[in-house]
Order: structure tokens, then sequence, then C-alpha cells
């Protein structure tokens, strides 16, 4: 009896350390993530995609990754933690432990999460299936519904740059190229899905602003 009340406390005990470190790096992120393209929801979208994507696919994560990178990815896309001449990915990932670090995060994790932040982007090449799921989800919302609003969101609204249509022509790389790079099986049948939302979106466009000449 003794042995197994001992096991409950343990359970206990690392349930409550989880929901600590996680109650602080939502903290960290809502509080710091604020951009209508990479913000904070953008996060909290990866991270609810991957692990949907991974469940169709039936692919087990370890969710204690999934759920650091992709609340984390995005951090050095923010003026406290960026460095000049670097790119976010490879920023990020550099100093995710500094985050990670004292808070309850398993340390022998760290490197998992590292490896799946700095290949987060569609052009990179991820290992692993956490990186994999995450690498899938974050290029799957540059596509459909979601993709536009936040493709658009980035518009100067005082006619500076960028504009209506160069975010268009954003839009258009976006139809192109990123699901090529999508690798999941459940992620390739989404891209399809999400592109004909896009491509209907900008046919559409395209029939009212005279080959979006008027934007």
């Amino acid at each position: 009896m003794a042995s197994a009340l001992c096991l409950l406390c343990t359970i206990a005990s690392a349930e409550q350390i989880q929901a600590s470190w996680r109650a602080q790096v939502i903290e960290l992120a809502k509080a710091n993530f604020k951009h209508s393209a990479w913000g904070f929801s953008h996060s909290v979208r990866d991270y609810d995609l991957a692990k949907s994507l991974a469940r169709q696919d039936k692919v087990e994560l370890d969710d204690d990754v999934l759920f650091a990178a992709a609340y984390l990815h995005d951090i050095a896309m923010f003026s406290d933690w960026q460095k000049p001449g670097v790119d976010h990915a490879d920023q990020a990932a550099a100093i995710v432990d500094t985050v990670l670090t004292g808070i309850g995060f398993a340390s022998k994790k760290i490197d998992t999460v590292r490896l799946a932040i700095k290949t987060h982007m569609f052009n990179r090449e991820p290992a692993g299936p956490e990186s994999v799921y995450l690498h899938d989800a974050d290029a799957l919302d540059w596509l459909g519904a979601i993709g536009i609003v936040r493709t658009f969101s980035m518009i100067d609204a005082n006619g500076g740059q960028p504009d209506a249509r160069k975010m268009v022509g954003v839009l258009e790389d976006y139809i192109e190229n990123v699901p090529t790079h999508v690798m999941s099986p459940s992620g390739k049948v989404l891209a399809i899905e999400r592109n004909a939302e896009a491509e209907r979106y900008l046919t559409q466009l395209n029939s009212e602003s005279a080959n979006f000449n008027s934007l």
C-alpha cells in the first residue's frame, strides 16, 4: 500500500511540475508575443494542429517537446530575443534553454526542442516526429483562410510597404511553394484543401480588382 501511495504521489508531483512550467511558458508567450501573423495565437494553432496531424497519422509525439517548441519557436521574432543578422529560427533554437532551464522542464529534452525550433520553417528539413509535425503545422498556418488573414494582416494601413499588391504576391508564393515542403501524410491532404481555399479567394479577388491593380 505504501509503495502504491508513493507512486501516486510521484505521478501527482510530475503532473504539477508539468502544469507549472507550461503555465510559465504560456504566460511568457501571452505577455510578449504580440503580432498579427506570428504572435501567441499562431503558437497555439501550431501546437493544436501538430497534435491533430500526428493523431490522424497515428504517430506518437513527446507532448512536452511539442508544447515547448510550438509556443517558443518564434520567440526570436521579438525584440527582447532577436539577434541582428541571425535567422529567427536559429536564434530561437540557440536561446530556448534560457527559457526552459530552471522552470521544471526536463533538461534531457531541450536538444529535441531545439531541433524542432531550428527546422520549423517550411523550407527547412526536420528530423524526428516532433520536428516534422511542428514544421508541417507551421507551414499549413500560411495556407487557406488563416493564411490569407495572416498574410494580409501585415499590409501597411498607411499606404507604405508592404502594400496589398505585394502581399498578394507573397500569398501566391506560399500557394506555389509551401505545400511541396509538407511532409506528413495528413499534412499533405490538408495542404491540398487549404491551397484550394486560397486559390478560390485569389480568383475572386482578381475578378473584383482588375488583376490586383486596383489594390
